[in-house]
């Protein structure tokens, strides 16, 4: 085995074939390579270096992925991808691939990318003698009849030789003896036959046997053989050889015809007669038909040949079927039938994937490359040529690169969030009659890319929010909409405005960054601060990130949290009884004076009525629910006491309703004189206080410097009035202006022009009166109006004096 692997390696030889075609065309096969070897090379040996041949650039081989493709080829050849060298892969046996068909080529696809090149290559296996000639039988037995005459020949079985060419078998040699010589027969297809010449007469009674040895010799270097044992029986006369019709048969059918299909019949004669002209037919044994023989049957009576299994035409194209007729002495004749299959479209095409750029980037540019495709007919003819097309609407295009090779490109940018995914359906059909067609979907995923900016629902939210609510509690929810997925999809959310009238929207506001649920930071007094504006912010995780805006108003919603407050009556007079003096002589309906509150609330929780609490005996005054204004309800009668005391209750309109209470008293007189003592008396019996001699020395050294002043007061009047006329507001000896009572409402409308309040301040024996104006914060025109000319018409009828108890003083 050394000196024949030797051998191998020094019969090396190689040669490239290179030639173009056409042009370099990007994406198109540019040309053809052809090599040419000896079988049985070793693994690893070195064809020769492709990069080179195809003139590309060795450092880019792995860049550009350059590979082979076949369904055959690439078991037996690599490509060594850092030097460039088409090598051998696996032992490569010529008979097995071949068999004695010449030549014996391999082919295969030499594909590089970036930009597609596909150049075929072809691969010449050269045969080698690494076979020697057999006998397909251990011995040749035959029989001949004692009265063959000298010359006759006799066919003997030859030996086989896979291999080819010289390497085949070449000659026959016959071992020596006395009666026979050998001879060769070349037929019609070139192989020899070897044939035993009778040189003398037999004589079966001297020898009946004779066993010969025949040696087959091929060409090859060295030379090989083998040897077999050609065993003569002598038989009786039977001197007549069947023969064939025809030397050589051929008839051609289609592989799809049925199972137990008659080819035609063979015959052959022999003119003897009787038993030894009784023939046999069958299929002679060899290493060359054994398929052959099992893919057909013969009758061996009448020589019909059927099919005897389903014929493929793209597994054999061809069969050899050697067949004998044997008569009854022995005798045989050889003959050989030639069967050609011809093709029929039964083969639909192959679509293959061979690369696919899954998932596809929604941003890609139109014209990006998707997937590369291979499509494969094993029919041959129009039968084998396919055209490929892309079924449906899509943004894509199916472009041929070579003669089975298509690539998928983009014709569109792609949305991901209009279509997350495409199923592209490809359609390749062959050229038969019927054409057969085959699809093959490829599902394309796109994947996503940061190019969708978070979406508020709204692009302002409205909320409302009680006050007074509880501190960490949710108030509101936002939420964003992001089209993207996955990362690029989630949100994060943040409060983008930091302040709110200088006040941090922190310490009032928070919000979850995943949920977008605001949550108050403490209690609202929808009296401090009756909305916010605030600006929300959403940004998703993507790179680079995106973000968007929106404004989210919050109402603070009012509650009954306020009493109402009395502005009027004033209440700060505590510890002081405030009057009213009507006159006596007021007509029904006059205006007494008027209640005036508010409420910090605000809507329904700020509307006001007025009410009187409720008294056990009819009360001569009414009130307005809605505007506070005291008026008499009735004229008064000279049984009526002189003084009424009001309780006044103001309550708003909430839920529960809130309240607040301001106390009046009311003097029914045309004049202080006439109510002063009886009022005092009244006092008296009253109020008994502890310290009453306190309270004297107090009331008498007021009333002496009250009166001092009223005397100055007095005279300085006098000279003002005898200088000019009187003015409004001065003092004289009438107090009030000489006007009657029942004119005011002519004057006034009901309402006082300024209103007046009565304090009285009192001990066991004194008493004073003093009218005040209300204070200036209080909104006149909400006020009960009051004026000189509506205290009454009466004179004062008595001096003021220190022991009149009574002091007028003016604001």
């Amino acid at each position: 085995m050394k000196t024949e692997d030797s051998q191998k390696n020094k019969g090396l030889r190689w040669q490239v074939i290179f030639s173009f075609l056409f042009s370099w065309l990007c994406h198109s096969v540019s040309g053809q390579l052809h090599y040419s070897i000896d079988e049985e090379m070793r693994k690893n040996s070195v064809i020769g270096n492709i990069a080179k041949d195809l003139g590309l650039d060795i450092k880019q081989l792995s860049l550009r992925k350059f590979r082979i493709v076949s369904h055959v080829s690439e078991k037996y050849f690599l490509v060594n991808l850092q030097n460039g060298d088409l090598c051998i892969k696996n032992r490569i046996d010529r008979e097995s691939l071949c068999g004695r068909a010449a030549p014996c080529l391999l082919r295969f696809d030499a594909v590089v990318e970036n930009p597609l090149n596909v150049t075929p290559v072809t691969i010449e296996i050269q045969d080698i003698n690494d076979n020697s000639p057999i006998f397909y039988h251990e011995t040749i037995s035959f029989e001949i009849v004692e009265t063959s005459s000298p010359g006759t020949h006799f066919i003997l079985q030859n030996a086989e030789d896979p291999d080819i060419g010289i390497n085949s078998v070449q000659t026959y040699k016959l071992s020596d003896n006395q009666h026979f010589t050998l001879s060769e027969k070349t037929s019609t297809d070139g192989s020899k036959t070897p044939e035993l010449v009778l040189e003398k007469p037999l004589d079966r009674e001297t020898q009946s046997i004779h066993e010969l040895i025949l040696t087959a010799l091929d060409g090859g270097n060295p030379i090989r053989s083998c040897s077999v044992v050609v065993k003569i029986v002598i038989a009786d006369v039977n001197d007549n050889f069947p023969v064939f019709s025809q030397e050589l048969y051929k008839v051609s059918i289609s592989e799809n015809i049925p199972v137990n299909f008659t080819l035609l019949h063979v015959t052959a004669t022999d003119q003897d007669e009787g038993y030894n002209a009784h023939l046999t037919y069958y299929f002679r044994k060899t290493s060359d038909n054994d398929i052959s023989t099992a893919m057909f049957i013969i009758n061996a009576t009448s020589g019909e040949i059927k099919t005897n299994r389903k014929l493929d035409f793209e597994e054999v194209q061809n069969y050899e079927l050697s067949i004998q007729a044997k008569d009854g002495g022995g005798l045989v004749a050889h003959s050989k039938v030639l069967v050609e299959i011809i093709d029929e479209n039964d083969n639909a095409p192959e679509i293959s994937i061979s690369s696919l750029n899954t998932p596809f980037p929604e941003d890609s540019p139109p014209g990006a490359l998707i997937a590369l495709i291979i499509v494969h007919d094993k029919d041959s003819g129009e039968n084998g040529e396919v055209e490929c097309l892309i079924t449906g609407i899509h943004p894509f295009q199916l472009i041929l690169s070579s003669s089975k090779y298509y690539k998928i490109v983009s014709t569109n940018v792609m949305d991901r969030e209009k279509e997350s995914f495409y199923d592209i359906t490809v359609q390749a059909s062959d050229r038969g009659s019927p054409p057969l067609s085959t699809t093959r979907m490829i599902r394309l995923d796109i994947s996503d890319i940061n190019d969708n900016p978070p979406v508020f629902t709204k692009l302002i939210y409205v909320a409302y929010v009680p006050e007074n609510n509880l501190p960490g509690a949710s108030i509101f929810s936002v939420n964003a909409l992001d089209y993207d997925i996955e990362e690029n999809a989630k949100i994060i959310y943040s409060i983008s405005s930091t302040n709110t009238e200088d006040i941090p929207v922190s310490s009032y506001l928070s919000i979850n960054i995943e949920t977008g649920v605001l949550y108050a930071q403490r209690s609202f007094d929808y009296e401090q601060h009756k909305e916010f504006q605030i600006q929300l912010t959403a940004k998703d995780n993507g790179s680079p990130s995106l973000t968007s805006n929106t404004t989210l108003i919050i109402h603070i919603v009012d509650q009954n949290d306020n009493s109402p407050k009395i502005l009027y009556p004033s209440p700060e007079n505590d510890g002081t009884a405030l009057f009213e003096l009507v006159p006596f002589a007021s007509m029904e309906g006059s205006l007494i004076t008027k209640v005036v509150a508010v409420d910090a609330d605000s809507g329904h929780n700020a509307w006001l009525s007025y009410h009187f609490m409720q008294v056990s005996e009819p009360s001569p005054f009414s009130i307005s629910q809605h505007t506070g204004e005291i008026r008499t309800s009735r004229v008064f009668e000279q049984k009526d006491v002189l003084k009424y005391k009001l309780v006044v209750v103001v309550k708003d309109n909430g839920l529960p309703s809130l309240t607040a209470t301001t106390t009046l008293s009311v003097i029914i007189a045309d004049s202080f004189q006439q109510v002063a003592p009886k009022f005092t008396s009244q006092l008296n019996d009253e109020d008994s206080l502890p310290n009453l001699q306190m309270y004297l020395v107090i009331a008498l050294a007021l009333i002496s410097f009250l009166f001092i002043l009223s005397v100055m007061l007095v005279i300085i009047s006098k000279c003002k009035q005898s200088k000019s006329p009187p003015a409004f507001g001065s003092f004289s000896t009438n107090l009030y202006s000489q006007v009657d009572p029942r004119m005011l409402s002519q004057y006034n409308n009901g309402t006082l022009t300024y209103p007046y309040n009565v304090c009285v301040a009192w001990d066991s024996s004194e008493s004073e009166f003093t009218f005040t104006k209300p204070k200036q914060d209080v909104p006149t025109d909400n006020l009960m109006d009051a004026d000189d000319s509506g205290l009454g018409n009466e004179k004062l009828t008595e001096p003021l004096t220190s022991n009149s108890l009574e002091k007028v003083a003016l604001h």
